[in-house]
This record gives C-alpha cells, structure tokens and sequence, in this order.
C-alpha cells in the first residue's frame, strides 16, 4: 500500500498544475449589435403579425375554426 501512495503522489505532483494551474482561457465574446438585432425582431414580428392575421382570416388557424 505505502508504495501505491507514493505512486498516486507523484502522479498528482506530476499532473496537479494542467488541473489547478492557470484557468482556461476562454473565447472572446463577440460583438453583439443590438440594433441590428432590434431591427431583424420587428421585421420578424411584423412578418409574424401579417401572417397570423391573413391566416386568421382565411380560417387557416386552428384557433380560427373554433
């Protein structure tokens, strides 16, 4: 047993800095234009509203049929 321990010893000496050394460096987050993202949320939602409407009316939508 003692020489089993020794072996776990030098085996966590050996290894110990790649898991408690430097942390991992992480991607750099990219850069998020909002007011792209804005612009493309109204489109969508605009697209959106247009459709359901136009479904709605031609009674396409199963909330429609009720």
């Amino acid at each position: 047993h003692p020489n089993q321990i020794k072996q776990w010893r030098d085996q966590l000496l050996e290894g110990a800095t790649g898991v408690f050394g430097e942390a991992p460096k992480a991607e750099p987050e990219p850069i998020i234009d909002v007011k792209t993202l804005h612009a493309k949320i109204g489109e969508l939602t605009l697209e959106n509203d247009f459709l359901s409407g136009a479904l709605g009316k031609a009674g396409l939508l199963p909330s429609a049929r009720k």
